[in-house]
């Protein structure tokens, strides 16, 4: 479930690729592909957000794997856009009083430190040993703006994934989930156990997570790199789309479509400009390349 990464890399190294190792080696170094997209949204004289830390984090291995997209530039503005929306929710629901933000699978995500949070807020990030050691390193400079923590562990275990929620839980009164990035290379039984997972502790409230149509993912395999496909295929695309989740306790309360909200930060060509316009509904949702972002809120 979580996103390994057996071989992360020292920041130090220029070359990112060696020998005949595949660029794209797991789901961690996915990651590093996310970054290039903050980094160049940050160096844009019109950014709609700043990550002064997107470009370290990436490294040349990030680089080399978003050069290898054949999607190409034109395509940056869906990860853009998921960022923003992120933000978006995040500081909405620390407004309403969210005590805890719980960050699954964070990667290389870097919000406690360039997002303006409250001191006394707590950030938990948990992902495997190798990709937030890989994180210390290159942020060790680095102060954040709120109360960090972070845990190494595979929540593809789940008595491990258990014991920990229940902890945070304990520790929380009022706590968010994210899943940004994760559910899409998970199978529909993984996500409903991590649904179920998470609805447990009374204080977990709010879910954040980012939600792909079959006709995207049935897209995506046609165009994506192979060596995407091989190392991270996508799996999570569910026909009920947000109501997926209704079952496992959660409901859905904001759903933000990537590709509608791109054309309002004007970072769409012509041709997604008129995508944009068309009207959606929950059959378009599910038969056209649709992505958003979701706010569940725990029935």
């Amino acid at each position: 479930m979580s996103k390994s990464n057996p071989a992360a890399q020292s920041p130090r190294e220029t070359n990112a690729q060696t020998g005949s190792e595949p660029l794209i080696r797991n789901v961690s170094d996915t990651a590093r592909w996310v970054a290039v997209y903050r980094a160049r949204e940050t160096e844009r004289p019109d950014a709609h957000f700043r990550d002064p830390f997107a470009r370290r984090l990436a490294g040349d291995r990030g680089e080399q794997i978003a050069k290898s997209m054949p999607l190409g530039p034109g395509n940056d503005w869906s990860m853009i856009t998921r960022t923003c929306l992120g933000d978006d929710f995040i500081n909405e629901q620390i407004q309403q009083g969210v005590d805890m933000v719980i960050n699954l699978a964070a990667g290389l995500d870097a919000r406690p430190y360039r997002m303006k949070l409250p001191p006394a807020l707590k950030w938990v990030e948990v992902d495997l040993p190798e990709i937030l050691s890989y994180k210390e390193e290159i942020l060790r400079d680095e102060k954040a703006v709120c109360s960090l923590e972070r845990i190494r562990l595979d929540l593809s275990n789940p008595a491990a994934r258990r014991d920990l929620l229940a902890e945070l839980g304990r520790r929380s009164n009022k706590a968010l989930i994210i899943t940004e990035g994760l559910l899409i290379y998970l199978s529909p039984d993984d996500v409903a156990g991590l649904a179920r997972d998470l609805a447990a502790p009374p204080s977990f409230e709010s879910w954040i997570l980012d939600l792909a149509s079959p006709g995207l993912i049935r897209l995506l395999a046609k165009r994506m790199a192979k060596q995407l496909t091989a190392a991270a295929p996508f799996k999570f695309a569910p026909p009920e789309g947000p109501n997926f989740f209704i079952p496992y306790g959660w409901k859905p309360v904001d759903v933000r479509s990537l590709l509608k909200h791109a054309a309002r930060l004007k970072r769409l060509s012509l041709l997604f400009r008129f995508f944009a316009l068309l009207p959606e509904t929950d059959k378009s949702r599910r038969d056209r390349p649709w992505s958003g972002m979701c706010l569940f809120k725990k029935q």
